[in-house]
């Protein structure tokens, strides 16, 4: 008997690959009908993301060229890898070392890791008050979440440039303040571990509010009879808030730091603006001052290093979100 959907065909259609095809989609469940529908963006996707990074690892295992991006070197195999872990290029080819444990404040690796530990961290808590805070009923509420916005809206260079006046000797009052109050050098901004401590307080300034308003808006979504119903039981604000808030919003935190995580590991223009990548390296620092002094093989065996880097916390992140929701279940 024919289905609802072919009832309206011509007979040449109600049979042969076109009717086994509907059949064959009438019968999938929700959960596969949604992974069909999104197989036409997942094949764009894996277009646009995988083919730079399959052409970036295949420059990877060539030698440094000096001729042209379009001219790459000899097939080297793994060696600008082998030599990128164990330090041989850090003097010869590198602005800044890759990896070094003597000098943590001028390796590229660390000096990311420190970097994305120390922002996720403090926007995430500052974030997660703010979030607290707009939560509640007041007046003049919107007038604080513009506040709170405004900077998230500031460009990276115009965000880069106001840090860099701010504590320069002689122009801004913030150097004076860090050598005042924290015993900082009067040139902070040459200095790398001064320099990463303002320019983390920078990336604080900009992106806390991401993180807030990600917080909040999981708040926002979570059922407000169950405060009624806690209060009725006689809970605290401090039982409501560890037995109903945090766990709901997990899983919307998780989200807002894994975006940040990836984000801050990928820094490069906030520390060019105000530092420059000679005083802060990174891992982008490090794969663009690479690539500008015409070291193609070893600026993509950074590259790809760095994606790597990238998607084992991404993995770390998604494994950890998996066990909590199980966990929670």
């Amino acid at each position: 008997m024919a289905t609802e959907s072919e009832q309206g065909l011509p007979e040449r259609e109600k049979s042969g690959a076109y009717a086994s095809t509907v059949r064959w989609i009438e019968n999938l469940s929700e959960t596969q009908f949604a992974y069909l529908l999104l197989v036409p963006a997942l094949l764009l996707l894996g277009v646009i993301a995988l083919w730079p990074l399959v052409r970036t690892f295949q420059m990877s295992l060539h030698a440094d060229s000096i001729r042209g991006a379009s001219q790459i070197g000899e097939f080297v195999g793994f060696e600008n890898y082998v030599n990128l872990l164990t330090g041989k290029l850090d003097v010869v080819a590198l602005p800044q070392p890759f990896i070094d444990v003597s000098s943590p404040f001028k390796s590229a690796l660390i000096v990311t890791f420190m970097f994305t530990i120390a922002s996720v961290l403090l926007e995430t808590l500052i974030g997660f008050g703010q979030a607290l805070v707009l939560d509640q009923e007041f007046r003049g509420r919107r007038w604080v979440r513009v506040a709170i916005i405004l900077p998230w809206a500031v460009p990276i260079v115009i965000q880069g440039m106001i840090f860099y006046l701010l504590f320069s000797p002689g122009i801004g009052f913030g150097a004076d303040l860090l050598h005042t109050w924290l015993g900082f050098s009067e040139t902070p901004l040459v200095n790398s571990p001064e320099a990463l401590s303002i320019i983390v307080i920078a990336d604080v300034w900009k992106t806390t509010a991401f993180m807030a308003l990600l917080i909040l808006a999981g708040m926002q979504s979570i059922n407000r009879s169950l405060y009624d119903v806690a209060k009725v039981a006689g809970a605290s604000k401090w039982q409501q808030f560890k037995m109903i808030t945090l766990p709901l919003i997990f899983p919307t935190v998780m989200v807002a730091m894994l975006f940040r995580t990836i984000a801050a590991m990928r820094i490069y223009g906030l520390i060019e603006t105000v530092s420059g990548c000679t005083t802060v390296p990174s891992l982008s620092c490090l794969v663009v001052s690479t690539f500008s002094t015409r070291r193609y093989g070893t600026a993509s065996a950074i590259a790809f290093v760095t994606a790597a880097i990238i998607a084992l916390v991404v993995s770390v992140y998604i494994f950890k979100f998996r066990d909590s929701a199980q966990g929670g279940m």
